[in-house]
């Protein structure tokens, strides 16, 4: 299966993350399933004259391409033109060579927020007129229409992530080579249900402190981030916490909130990242599938009979009180 990657407006953290799979490593993953680049600007060897005949070659149907993966959001300012992004060399904007390559490719795949939604390059009033691939945040059209489907009949798939995490790119490509990986196997924004079926959430190291609202207040300390620092891990998608980066880690077991990074437009929440807006002290985002009614009856016994160990370390930045050992009397 041949990939040609296109890296279009970002910080080419997708790419960053990509290389820090482990156990295998991820040419060795791609390459057992019979995966290779054609090209890719930060692995392949080939720049410039070489560079520029991959693509020309692609785009003339002499070159199959089963997957085009694109990084990064798609510019399209000045006036629509793109040409505040030209791809280095060919005289042609990235916007130009998204559009004439798509559709010769069986896969389009968008490798993180920007090039799914357009992520943080879209924050800010926008004035570059960035946009992902087939979204514009929430609103389904971005660099390609909202109807574009692929040679394969797929939507442009979005492994969503900010950065998105590196087993979540190899395994839409793994399932794409396999032919395993339908309509139906994306969510309504089109990012692979295998890992935006679960929240943030699941697997959370702080969900002993959740359960009993015990909450941090500051970002150093071991308690649920979500009452008071902005943490919206039980309404955002993705399996951070229950296959961590590297085996061990994630945002919110670095000691710092989910801003649902898989999520359009979540580069503008309309609040601080580590704050929780609330009405009447009651946070704004509330876990996505429970009644507020139900939420405040159970938050309000459960700080009740927080126990003394959950509520002295919640408060501190390591644990004070170690759990009590029962033993068992024969």
């Amino acid at each position: 299966m041949n990939v040609l990657w296109l890296q279009s407006a970002g910080c080419g953290g997708c790419t960053m993350s990509l290389l820090c799979a482990e156990n295998p490593n991820v040419f060795d993953t791609l390459g057992d399933a019979g995966i290779r680049f054609l090209w890719h600007p930060s692995f392949s060897l080939e720049t410039g004259a070489e560079a520029r005949r991959i693509l020309e070659s692609v785009e003339a149907g002499e070159t199959p391409l089963d997957v085009l993966c694109v990084e990064g959001s798609i510019v399209t300012g000045p006036r629509g033109t793109g040409k505040y992004h030209m791809l280095a060399g060919t005289g042609r904007s990235m916007l130009d060579w998204v559009q004439s390559l798509a559709p010769k490719a069986r896969h389009v795949v968008a490798v993180g927020s920007c090039a799914a939604f357009g992520g943080i390059t879209a924050a800010g009033g926008n004035p570059a007129g960035a946009l992902g691939l087939q979204w514009d945040g929430t609103l389904e059209g971005g660099a390609l229409p909202g109807a574009f489907r692929s040679a394969s009949g797929l939507p442009v798939i979005n492994v969503a992530g900010c950065p998105t995490h590196p087993a979540w790119v190899t395994e839409t490509l793994l399932l794409l080579a396999g032919e395993a990986m339908g309509e139906g196997d994306l969510d309504p924004f089109r990012r692979p249900r295998f890992y935006a079926d679960h929240l943030v959430h699941h697997g959370c190291t702080k969900n002993e402190f959740y359960e009993y609202k015990a909450s941090a207040r500051s970002l150093s300390e071991m308690g649920c981030m979500m009452e008071h620092l902005g943490c919206v891990g039980t309404q955002a998608v993705g399996d951070c916490n229950i296959r961590p980066w590297n085996g061990e880690g994630s945002c919110t077991r670095g000691g710092y909130p989910c801003i649902a990074c898989t999520s359009p437009e979540f580069e503008e929440p309309n609040h601080p990242f580590t704050e929780t807006p609330t009405i009447a002290g009651i946070p704004v985002g509330l876990p996505s599938d429970m009644p507020k009614a139900w939420f405040m009856a159970l938050a309000s016994l459960s700080k009740a009979a927080t126990p003394k160990r959950i509520d002295v370390n919640a408060h501190s930045d390591r644990i004070r009180v170690a759990p009590t050992l029962r033993v068992k009397r024969k």
